[in-house]
């Protein structure tokens, strides 16, 4: 990747104009919650600078773009995950610590959906997403696999939690979300469009209709996950 510009040695001129009127921790706070309230397309310079109360040049003496504050909200977020995950690092089984990070990883993301599209995009201004990685890394270490094997382990675990999560978390159909029909009644529509094709030629969707029309998402992740490190448990020959 290529290092991001060195902003210190632009800063003392930018400063001595008297624009910085919020610091980074603020800008990023407030960045976080709109993005919270209405997703990205909430997110711009001028809905931001509204929010704090000062003008977009304050903003721009932290950050070049909205793609460099997407990047930065994404990695501010981190933090806390980063923390949660602090207590399993130590856990006797490597396989346990795993599972426990991909975990938190995957609840933050499903909090917040607009976070999983941002997640080590940019690791230059993402220290904390870095960190993350790292540690998931350290653990498959521990399993002594070769360094290409941890590499592909942290990269299936990563694509596995990222992209279940975002997958859950995306908006509800227009009609669930006016109020026209209920989720549960919006889901049995779908059954039953399902239960009429035919089983011959779509024995496996007839083979797990009924535990589809029964299945709890969280459930269900932690099962994918459960069988992934499964396998990498037998490459490790553990």
């Amino acid at each position: 990747m290529t290092p991001s510009p060195d902003r210190s040695r632009t800063r003392p001129a930018r400063e001595s104009r008297g624009r910085v009127t919020h610091s980074m921790e603020a800008i990023l706070t407030d960045a976080v919650a709109l993005l919270d309230e209405a997703g990205e397309s909430a997110l711009t310079f001028r809905a931001l600078a509204a929010r704090l109360g000062g003008g977009v040049g304050s903003i721009y003496w932290y950050v070049s773009n909205k793609d460099e504050l997407l990047d930065r909200a994404s990695d501010h977020v981190m933090a806390d995950v980063l923390a949660s995950t602090e207590a399993h690092l130590t856990m006797p089984d490597p396989i346990d610590s795993l599972r426990a990070i991909a975990v938190t990883l995957f609840e933050a993301i499903v909090e917040r959906p607009w976070l999983g599209a941002y997640f080590m995009r940019n690791t230059d201004v993402q220290p904390n997403a870095m960190r993350i990685f790292e540690r998931l890394g350290q653990q498959a270490m521990r399993l002594d696999l070769s360094s290409q094997d941890s590499f592909h382990a942290v990269s299936a675990i990563i694509g596995f939690v990222v992209g279940t999560a975002a997958d859950l978390g995306q908006r509800p159909p227009p009609e669930v979300r006016n109020g026209t029909v209920t989720r549960e009644e919006y889901a049995a529509e779908h059954l039953d469009g399902w239960r009429e094709l035919d089983p011959e030629e779509f024995p496996f969707v007839h083979h797990i209709l009924e535990d589809f029309a029964s299945h709890d998402d969280a459930e269900e992740f932690r099962a994918g996950l459960d069988l992934l490190l499964a396998g990498l448990r037998l490459q490790a020959g553990r």
